[in-house]
C-alpha cells in the first residue's frame, strides 16, 4: 500500500533516492581508533611546573604529578531496517525494491554519521561536555596553572584580522603548568557559506580586501599547511575552526563498523534489511581545535 504507484502500468520515473552524497567530511576533522569496549575513557596528566632556583645549600623543591581531568567516550548504536512484503515479492516488486531501497539504506547511514560528528563542533561553543567541564572551544580552560583559551577573546568573522589572530593564539597555548607546548593550525574547518572566504584568504598571494601590496602572510608563511576543509553539516554560517597538531584532540572511536544483514520472516512471509553501526565521536584535549563562533 505504501508503494502503490510502482504497480501502475505507464510508470515512467522513480525519483527520490539518487541524489549524491557528500563524502565522508568528518575525516577531515576527527582522529580515527578502534575501541573493543563499551566506552572509552582518557585521562588529562599535568607535568612539573617550571625549575626553581635553589640557592647554596638549601634542599632541592619538590614538585607534584596529578591527573587533572578525564574524556569519555560512550559508544551509540545507530541502526535503520525495511522490511519487503510478502505481497510485494508476489507481484515482482522484490529486485526493483531490493535494489532501490538498501541503497538509501547505507545513504540514511551515512548522513546520520555525518550528523553525529558536526554536532561535536555544532556544540562547541554552548554545551559544557568536555572533561574540564568547559565547552569545547572557551576563553577559560581552568588548569593547574589558571585557564587556557581555544576560543578568540572577541568574537569574531571569518576575515584576515580573525585569522592570524586565531593562529598567534594558537602559539601562545600552555600546557596544565604553563609551559609553551609549540602549538600550530594545520587545517581550517569551515561551514559551506564561508568558503569563498576562505578561498580567498588562502590562496592568493597577497592580502584580500586592500589596496595594499603586501604579501599574504598566512599563506607565504605556510600557516595552515593542510589548507581548508568544508563541512557541509555545520549549522552556524558564521563559525570557523582550526585543527592544531596537538595530539589527542578531536576523536571518532569505531566499535563496530557498519554490517548489513537480510533474513526472510517465517511468519509474515516478509524479508527483512537491516545496517547497524556503533561508534562515538568527541574530544580529550581542547587543545586539538581552535574556534571562533563568529561575530
Amino acid at each position: 500500500a505504501q508503494l502503490v504507484k510502482e504497480l501502475e502500468p505507464g510508470l515512467n520515473a522513480l525519483f527520490g533516492l539518487e541524489y549524491k552524497n557528500y563524502a565522508d567530511e568528518h575525516a577531515e576533522i576527527f582522529d580515527v581508533e578502534n575501541s573493543d569496549r563499551a566506552f572509552e575513557e582518557e585521562v588529562m596528566l599535568s607535568g612539573f611546573a617550571n625549575a626553581s632556583v635553589k640557592p647554596e645549600g638549601s634542599s632541592v623543591n619538590y614538585d607534584a604529578a596529578q591527573e587533572t581531568y578525564s574524556a569519555r567516550y560512550t559508544h551509540e548504536t545507530l541502526a535503520l531496517a525495511f522490511a519487503i512484503t510478502e505481497e510485494a515479492i508476489e507481484d515482482n516488486l522484490y529486485d526493483r525494491l531490493a535494489s532501490r531501497y538498501t541503497k538509501a539504506l547505507a545513504r540514511s547511514m551515512a548522513n546520520t554519521k555525518q550528523v553525529k560528528a558536526a554536532n561535536v563542533l555544532n556544540n562547541a561553543f554552548g554545551t559544557a561536555n568536555g572533561g574540564d567541564g568547559k565547552e569545547l572551544c572557551a576563553t577559560d580552560h581552568p588548569i593547574v596553572a589558571g585557564t587556557v583559551r581555544n576560543e578568540l577573546t572577541v568574537a569574531a568573522d571569518l576575515n584576515e584580522t580573525s585569522l592570524e589572530q586565531s593562529l598567534i593564539d594558537i602559539a601562545a597555548m600552555t600546557d596544565e603548568r604553563g609551559l609553551k607546548i609549540a602549538a600550530k593550525g594545520v587545517k581550517m574547518i569551515i561551514p559551506s557559506a564561508l568558503q569563498f572566504t576562505a578561498e580567498r584568504l588562502m590562496k592568493s598571494s597577497l592580502r584580500t580586501g586592500t589596496a595594499d601590496n603586501d604579501t599574504n602572510a598566512v599563506v607565504s608563511m605556510g600557516m595552515i599547511p593542510q589548507g581548508y576543509a568544508v563541512n557541509h553539516y555545520l549549522t552556524d554560517t558564521n563559525a570557523f575552526f582550526i585543527k592544531t597538531d596537538v595530539p589527542n584532540g578531536l576523536k571518532h572511536f569505531v566499535r563496530a563498523p557498519m554490517k548489513t544483514a537480510m533474513e526472510g520472516d517465517f511468519e509474515t512471509g516478509n524479508v527483512r534489511y537491516k545496517a547497524r553501526e556503533r561508534y562515538s565521536f568527541g574530544f580529550s584535549d581542547f587543545r586539538g581545535i581552535f574556534g571562533s563562533p563568529g561575530a
